[in-house]
């Protein structure tokens, strides 16, 4: 009797849009993992269960290229990781830290980094990222709320920080990483799918902190929903996204899940520059990449990239709208359309382009369509769904209730979504509803500006006028304040252009690298906006 060997089909072996409606279940997202609903550890799943997977050539696979802004590119292999981390997880425990305690890591991406995430929740501790840009008061509003027993850093960091009671600093330096030769290079997790694993803080400003999200292992399951449709992560994929591991683009969508499956994964650490970026394309030959809308932006204006060769075949982007300017840019250096990730840290990502799809048209300034066995609608005022092309807010159906998620969009014919800012950025002038992302992407398409913003801000006759923020590569003078304001006018409207330009040197941004409308509204009323 003939015996018929199944090879069961996962996720990860469909590529289409038809096939994500199709054949996506949530069940069948566990599939891909070595875990259950009852026991697993985001340590073993992204690190661990790959160490031998290129035992049969007798070569260690490269889990993570660090590309430093500064020196040379550090490799790191699984092997690597694993054995250092279950090192790390063997220190904790020497030093009284058990399950439930808080590791604190405030480290560039580096094999430092790598092995005290890892192996802090391979310990069964609770791992709380922290962005290396941070001032005393904002690690100190961090730590008053989380509590961590450790804080790795750097020692520059570590000269900066107050003593608090109850914690201790540990410089993670070459000697430290040395001294953990002494602990055994293995460790079995035991955490259960609900433990928590990381506690993970929005961007936010020192005076006003945000609450911490407090994910379990359990959340890598969920994740990989936009790791397989907003990132199109597959297998052999060569993934690289140059945001910070300390926020939630770096660490849930360019860390976490690429290194679930398997794959090599680019990182960069230290002040981000555009030219560097692009060049390790070309060296590490990079096929998919996921980055914020700034950075595409920068490296449309850094000049440099036609001196480079790619051979990417995914391109994402997340954070913020992506200007249209910038976009054309990407599809005709790249040769593939940016393709949009729309979600935020507390709902997850709802809104995808599908990158790698070749039956999904990737429509030009849309935030995509929802992920699979997701239903997203635009509301109005009064909860109900708005007609295609009517602004609402933007709204996502989780456990039989409407969450809204405090952003404006709406809805075209076809089912793409448009994002319309968000609700407190919108200007509302002499009765007149205006987006100032659509104000934005027009000055964007001026040759001289770099970087816009807009806001609304007070005025007698028309309750709020436009003024516009312009960061440019020539002088501002009245001639080029009209050339902006007939810009906008001739691309939206006669009424939607900036009464108000100022030229400034830079704009604030969060630490995730969007810009912050909020701050710029507060430096208004205070008048505490530099020039250029």
């Amino acid at each position: 009797m003939a015996i018929v060997m199944r090879v069961m089909t996962r996720l990860t072996d469909y590529t289409s849009y038809a096939d994500a409606q199709t054949q996506f279940s949530s069940a069948r997202l566990w599939d891909l993992f070595d875990g259950d609903r009852r026991h697993l550890n985001i340590a073993h799943e992204c690190i661990d269960r790959h160490v031998d997977a290129d035992r049969h050539v007798g070569v260690d696979k490269t889990a993570v290229i660090v590309v430093h802004a500064d020196g040379p590119d550090e490799i790191l292999s699984y092997r690597e990781i694993s054995e250092d981390s279950a090192r790390f997880a063997n220190y904790l425990l020497a030093q009284g830290i058990r399950p439930g305690d808080r590791v604190a890591i405030m480290l560039e991406p580096s094999r430092a980094f790598y092995v005290t995430l890892f192996g802090t929740m391979k310990a069964g501790t609770i791992a709380v990222p922290l962005f290396t840009l941070f001032g005393p008061d904002g690690v100190a509003l961090r730590i008053e709320d989380c509590t961590p027993r450790l804080l790795i850093t750097n020692a520059a960091k570590a000269a900066t920080l107050s003593p608090r009671a109850g914690l201790r600093v540990v410089v993670a330096d070459a000697a430290f990483m040395a001294s953990l030769g002494a602990f055994a290079p293995s460790f079995a997790p035991a955490t259960e799918a609900d433990s928590l694993a990381i506690f993970q803080y929005t961007s936010g400003t020192t005076r006003q902190l945000p609450e911490a999200v407090k994910h379990s292992h359990r959340a890598l399951v969920t994740v990989m929903v936009a790791a397989l449709y907003g990132t199109g992560l597959r297998p052999g994929d060569r993934f690289i996204c140059p945001s910070s591991p300390a926020w939630g683009h770096g660490l849930w969508h360019g860390t976490l899940p690429p290194l679930a499956m398997g794959l090599t994964v680019g990182a960069y650490a230290g002040k981000f520059d555009a030219e560097r970026l692009l060049r390790a394309l070309q060296e590490h030959r990079f096929t998919n990449m996921s980055a914020a809308a700034t950075h595409y932006r920068m490296m449309r204006t850094c000049g440099a990239a036609a001196r480079y060769r790619y051979a990417i075949e995914k391109l994402s982007f997340t954070g913020e709208p992506i200007d249209s300017e910038t976009a054309r840019f990407a599809e005709a250096t790249f040769g593939r359309p940016v393709c949009s990730m729309y979600g935020t840290t507390e709902i997850g990502v709802i809104l995808v382009s599908y990158p790698g799809a070749a039956d999904f048209v990737v429509k030009p300034g849309s935030l995509g369509k929802p992920v699979p066995s997701t239903k997203v609608e635009v509301h109005d005022a009064a909860g109900n769904p708005c007609p295609p092309g009517v602004t609402g807010e933007l709204k996502v159906w989780r456990r039989n209730g409407w969450i809204a998620t405090k952003d404006l969009g709406r809805v075209d014919e076809d089912g793409y979504f448009f994002h319309g800012g968000r609700a407190d950025d919108v200007i509302i002038s002499a009765g007149w509803t205006m987006s100032a992302v659509e104000i934005e992407d027009a000055i964007l398409k001026h040759p001289d500006v770099r970087e816009a913003a807009a806001i609304g801000v007070p005025d007698a006759l028309r309750g709020q006028v436009v003024k516009a923020f312009v960061v440019a590569g020539r002088a501002g003078d009245e001639t080029f304040v009209r050339e902006i304001q007939d810009l906008v006018r001739q691309r939206l409207s006669q009424h939607e252009y900036p009464r108000l330009v100022a030229f400034v040197a830079e704009l604030p941004k969060t630490p995730a690298g969007k810009v912050n409308r909020k701050v710029l509204r507060e430096h208004e009323r205070s008048g505490a906006i530099p020039t250029a």
